[in-house]
């Protein structure tokens, strides 16, 4: 099955590292010209220069601060009254870790600008163009601690739960328009954000990481760490035509790790 995003325009957040530039590599890679988002503006230009653009594809970059939501919203506005996109990949770091006991209403606030807010503000103004145009995709990288909550990360447990359950609502009503919505589970990753909650938890119990790391590893049925660029495929995958009559779903990506059905 081959993968044409040919004349396609993505947005993809928090794509300086990890997931989400696995997921911009790959949407490059199928034919699609890619705006990055990310504060790192070294990172970014490096990336950019890394992308594929054998198809004639235009990449491009916006510096943004995902947990200033007042700059991000300004930065997005400007870039929306200048441009267009047909993918929206909804991408960003996630909160500090952390219990239920240990967070204060303050942190659930930030965390609540940081992942629904910039994820709505983001998909009215993508939306805009993808209705007139009768055709879009929205991807959310959501986690699998929505279906099975991580006592040390309540701060994504909760927000992130919440925005899938609003995705699973904008699915129903922009479904007419061609547009699909979708919320991609994530299990554990070879990323910087795995590696840092890894180095706390070693820290926190007195143990090496690579201990950590081993006993992460084996909970997941599969018997190892997600490689990023197999979230790209997926990415790419449901951002294209052959994903058209999937919409309104949670999609784990784990290796197995969930539980329930």
């Amino acid at each position: 099955m081959i993968i044409s995003l040919n004349n396609k325009k993505a947005l993809v957040g928090g794509s300086s590292g990890g997931i989400g530039k696995a997921i911009a590599q790959q949407l490059a890679e199928s034919g699609a010209s890619v705006t990055l988002m990310s504060h790192s503006e070294e990172k970014l230009q490096r990336i950019i220069a890394e992308l594929p653009n054998d198809q004639g594809q235009k990449h491009q970059y916006l510096v943004v601060d995902f947990n200033d939501f007042h700059g991000y919203r300004k930065i997005i506005t400007d870039y929306f009254e200048h441009n267009s996109v047909d993918i929206l990949v909804n991408n960003t770091q996630g909160p500090a870790a952390g219990s239920a006991l240990e967070k204060k209403l303050g942190d659930y606030q930030e965390a609540f600008d940081l992942l629904f807010k910039t994820v709505v503000c983001t998909t009215e103004l993508a939306l805009q163009s993808m209705i007139h145009n009768n055709w879009g995709r929205v991807i959310n990288v959501a986690s699998v601690s929505v279906k099975e909550p991580l006592s040390y990360l309540v701060l994504s447990n909760s927000i992130r739960a919440a925005v899938v359950t609003w995705a699973k609502s904008l699915a129903t009503d922009v479904g007419k328009h061609n547009i699909t919505v979708n919320n991609v589970l994530t299990g554990f990753f070879d990323t910087d954000r795995i590696a840092q909650l890894n180095a706390t938890k070693a820290e926190q119990l007195g143990i090496e990481q690579n201990e950590v790391r081993k006993e992460m590893e084996s909970k997941v049925p599969v018997k190892r760490i997600g490689d990023p660029k197999e979230y790209g495929y997926l990415a790419a995958f449901l951002s294209s035509n052959k994903a058209a009559y999937i919409t309104g779903i949670n999609l784990p990506i784990d290796g197995g790790l969930l539980k329930s059905l």
